[in-house]
């Protein structure tokens, strides 16, 4: 399914170009399979992160946020960069588990915006909960690769 929309995406890339600017098959094979890898990038980015925050480590956070990332956290807090990575790291949380799911990701040329679900179990303050929660991620691929700049959490009830 993955690879049809790809061929199609590329084929009306293909369609639409301007007289003279159409690209070759090949071409286009090779774009749709960057587009590919990137969205693989990101993917796996959800879940490094689903990660970083069960072990409370701010270093992930450190490499892939960029230095103008603002993040709104479930409680409609804003933090930036140093105080999110500070909020994680002085965190009480502790995760038994921590799994990002249901990853969705939208490329729009060097822009990315991915939603996913966050479950997460654990203590905090030696009471067990469990929560999940929606979450959207705004990246920007440049010379350092895919930075998040932006961050939405939202608390779903249960």
């Amino acid at each position: 399914m993955k690879t049809l929309s790809t061929l199609l995406l590329a084929s009306l890339m293909l369609a639409l170009a301007p007289r003279g600017q159409a690209q070759t098959a090949a071409e286009l094979r090779e774009m749709a399979k960057e587009a590919e890898v990137k969205q693989e990038e990101l993917i796996n980015l959800e879940k490094e992160t689903a990660h970083a925050l069960q072990w409370n480590t701010g270093t992930f956070f450190r490499r892939i946020y960029g230095d103008d990332f603002i993040g709104v956290l479930e409680t409609g807090r804003v933090l930036d960069k140093a105080s999110y990575i500070q909020s994680i790291e002085t965190s009480t949380a502790k995760y038994a588990s921590f799994v990002a799911s249901d990853i969705r990701v939208r490329m729009y040329q060097d822009t990315a915006v991915v939603t996913c679900l966050w479950s997460a179990r654990g203590t905090q303050d030696d009471r067990s909960f469990s929560r999940q929660y929606r979450v959207t991620h705004v990246y920007v691929y440049g010379q350092r690769g895919w930075q998040a700049v932006a961050s939405q959490q939202t608390l779903l009830p249960g």
